[in-house]
């Protein structure tokens, strides 16, 4: 769990006992590219911790996939819908690389939670760090230019600008993938 507690401890620091407890409440798993690990309308009922490989979350709106956001080594990626509100998840979440990952039950990762001050602290953390990309990335998406907002996103994600297709690239951008092209081609 190295890539894991190396990005917690780099969010909120925690003692070797809550690693411990963390520890004992996950099971490692290995999913092929491009395996699913989380379904759009439907209870997934865990949380992945990513030790290695990428994984892409998007949402499908009239057949096409829109691409809201990428996760890597040491982050977690989960359902909000169904952690939070126990409603089946909107969004789809597909490994693009072969994944290691450490599987927790949303019912544990939640009583965690509630009981161990260090993981409650780091879960508001992880939040407030999405809330800020969200909002800057809803700002950017409303103000700048497709050629500013791949530098940014660049600047930002340079690892997953190394490791994913364009066309994913370019859905999360909210352009084309000729445009990222012929933005790329520029540079």
């Amino acid at each position: 769990m190295k890539n894991v507690i190396d990005k917690i401890n780099s969010l909120y620091p925690i003692s070797d006992d809550t690693i411990q407890t963390l520890k004992e409440n996950v099971s490692l798993c290995h999913f092929p590219k491009r395996f699913q690990l989380i379904k759009a309308n439907q209870f997934c009922k865990s949380a992945y911790f990513i030790e290695k490989g990428m994984t892409r979350s998007f949402w499908l709106v009239n057949g096409e996939e829109i691409t809201t956001s990428f996760a890597w080594e040491g982050s977690i990626v989960f359902s909000m819908d169904e952690l939070y509100y126990n409603k089946m998840s909107e969004e789809f979440v597909e490994t693009l690389e072969d994944v290691v990952a450490y599987r927790i039950s949303l019912n544990d990762l939640l009583r965690l939670f509630q009981t161990n001050i260090e993981l409650a602290n780091w879960g508001r953390i992880i939040h407030q760090n999405e809330y800020r990309r969200l909002h800057r990335s809803h700002k950017e998406h409303l103000t700048l230019s497709a050629k500013e907002r791949y530098k940014k996103f660049m600047q930002q994600f340079p690892q997953v600008c190394q490791r994913v297709q364009l066309g994913y690239i370019a859905s999360y951008l909210g352009i084309t993938l000729s445009t990222l092209s012929r933005l790329r081609a520029q540079k």
